[in-house]
């Protein structure tokens, strides 16, 4: 899986959510992260800046994170997946939580094609039944960008949910 070299503004993600419900598979729709146009300027941000990356976000219990993060290093190692990453039990715990965060990487979130084979591979292959969560990595910009962000700079944001 590789970054495609020429991204432009052409390839920016449709935003009208009468046109393009974010929800990406079983046909349940879900609203917009944020109002069309603040949506529309932070993808331009992304292609401006060049952040196109973005990450399924799956968590898993302590007891089963082993297991799983294995076999996503694997879909990471046969090309399948571009790149993952998951939290440490001392990450885990700082934070208070009680799952681990495995997440799981695509180059460029304009390619809704690439976001969405990952997602058919987790349900499929991984058996990731629960809901999970699309997040852009340009949506996790702050500083200089943060007034661009608005409501998606917000944790919970996300651009998909599945």
């Amino acid at each position: 899986v590789t970054r495609p070299a020429a991204t432009s503004e052409a390839d920016l993600p449709a935003v009208d959510p009468e046109a393009d419900l974010p929800r990406i598979d079983q046909g349940r729709e879900v609203s917009l992260p944020a109002d069309p146009e603040t949506v529309r300027d932070v993808d331009r941000l992304a292609l401006e800046t060049t952040y196109l990356s973005g990450k399924w976000l799956v968590e898993r219990p302590a007891a089963a994170v082993d297991d799983f993060w294995r076999a996503v290093v694997e879909d990471v190692e046969a090309g399948r997946f571009w790149d993952a990453k998951v939290t440490t039990r001392a990450g885990r715990e700082a934070f208070g939580e009680t799952d681990h965060a495995v997440l799981v990487f695509t180059p460029n979130y304009f390619d809704r094609a690439d976001v969405d084979r990952v997602r058919r591979r987790l349900r499929e292959v991984h058996g990731v039944t629960e809901s999970i969560r699309y997040r852009p990595d340009v949506y996790t910009l702050d500083g200089v960008h943060e007034e661009r962000l608005g409501p998606l700079g917000d944790s919970g944001a996300a651009r998909f949910r599945a």
